[in-house]
């Protein structure tokens, strides 16, 4: 391979050590790596709460991880049950950040995450120390001093080799940091055997990746590219850069989205069964979409709807979830979008157990005009229009909770429970 052609820099990707655990250890004076605590979240809203984040000390002595459930936890009076606070997660991760803008350009840092972000110090990070390892250690050094978290740090020529040596190397350093570049890439990357070590190779890729006889990176990278494109479309193509190192990726050149699209999902608290029960929550999320859609000034032409189905259901037989979407014509009116996820739901459930709901509106177009039904009068229409929008402004000023449907207070409903929830949890206050 020749690399010469190829994009040359220095990328870091700054990881934030076990981020919600060590936030809260940090909040309570403690030092992050020697403390056993886990960030549990509300039951009523995960049945039977759900493990956010483990500290290193807990995963080392009682072997807990992420996304584990409360009962896994052992029974133990030094480990520390914490709720999340998110508002204080997103306040730290926003710290964190402007520490790196003093590094480069704010253009030049990218949050990949809510712990983890991209840095582009091709042109800054001789200013600031004589080697990019050096200069990670400086960053370390400035977030632990300031706000008490450990940092990893993975060093590249290009983004994908940061997160690589990120997630394979700096993970499990001493110093917590790693490095790959152009000239070291192979001997490092080429002998893993185990695919679902690297970044976005997942279970069902390697399934199919040992189908056609590749078993190591070496493998993946000595395969036909014709090949790898015929068994697997654009990712083979991916894959074969993944394996080489390539990355022609530009921080600072926005990826243009070809089709444009918003949505929403939820698990549900409990498995429902009620037809009703379901249908309450499908309108509660697709109210949710349309007033998003009516904030950036957009219609849909599609409507998707995905429902996932409970473990039991899933069993007995053998369907985890089903997906349909429907074109129609251009609106963002949220009785005519919930009439049409309605219609799908019901032309498609055969009375499954349900545990998770998704809705998505896509092909999406930017206009300001109404488009006016012709059986229906136009005062009318206009009235409804400036309904919503009055509806809108209120509950962006108040909240979401200051006016709603009168079907959020059915039984099954979530929405009232889950306003002020950010990312499914509580925001939490600060601790004192």
């Amino acid at each position: 391979m020749d690399y010469s052609k190829e994009p040359h820099g220095v990328f870091f990707l700054i990881d934030n050590k076990s981020f919600y655990a060590s936030v809260e250890c940090s909040q309570r004076g403690l030092d992050p790596l020697e403390t056993p605590l886990v960030v549990l979240s509300e039951q009523e809203n995960t049945n039977g709460g759900l493990i956010l984040a483990t500290s290193p000390m807990a995963k080392k002595l009682y072997g807990i991880s992420n996304v584990s459930r409360q009962r896994d936890l052992p029974k133990n009076d030094e480990l520390l049950i914490v709720p999340p606070r998110m508002n204080l997660y997103i306040e730290k991760n926003l710290e964190i950040n402007e520490i790196f803008w003093h590094y480069t350009k704010e253009i030049d840092c990218v949050p990949y995450s809510i712990d983890e972000t991209i840095l582009d110090l091709t042109y800054s990070w001789r200013l600031f120390g004589n080697s990019p390892k050096k200069v990670a250690q400086q960053i370390q050094r400035t977030v632990r001093e300031r706000l008490g978290l450990y940092t990893t740090v993975g060093i590249g020529s290009n983004p994908l080799q940061a997160k690589l040596a990120l997630d394979l190397f700096a993970k499990h350093a001493s110093d917590l940091v790693g490095e790959l570049d152009y000239g070291n890439f192979t001997d490092k990357i080429w002998p893993i055997t185990e695919l679902t070590n690297v970044w976005s190779i997942g279970q069902r890729t390697e399934k199919h990746l040992h189908q056609m006889g590749i078993y190591s990176m070496k493998d993946l990278a000595h395969t036909t590219p014709y090949l790898l494109k015929e068994e697997m479309g654009i990712i083979g193509t991916q894959l074969l850069a993944l394996a080489w190192g390539i990355d022609r990726t530009n921080l600072e050149k926005p990826v243009r989205v070809k089709n444009d699209s918003l949505g929403n999902s939820q698990v549900l608290p409990r498995d429902y069964h009620k037809q009703e029960e379901i249908e309450v929550v499908i309108q509660e999320i697709g109210e949710q979409v349309a007033a998003r859609l009516r904030k950036r000034n957009k219609q849909t032409m599609c409507v998707s709807l995905s429902i996932g189905f409970s473990y039991a259901s899933t069993q007995k037989t053998g369907k985890s979830r089903f997906s349909q979407q429907m074109k129609i014509e251009p609106t963002s009116d949220g009785y005519k979008l919930n009439h049409y996820l309605i219609q799908l739901f019901r032309q498609n459930w055969q009375q499954e157990t349900v545990r998770n709901i998704a809705v998505s509106f896509g092909k999406l177009i930017t206009t300001q005009d109404l488009q006016l039904n012709l059986f229906t009068s136009v005062k009318k229409q206009e009235k409804h229009v400036i309904l919503e929008k009055t509806l809108d402004n209120i509950r962006a000023g108040f909240g979401t909770k200051a006016l709603f449907f009168g079907h959020s207070l059915k039984q099954g409903g979530t929405m009232l429970d889950r306003a002020g929830l950010i990312g499914g949890h509580n925001g939490g206050n600060s601790y004192s």
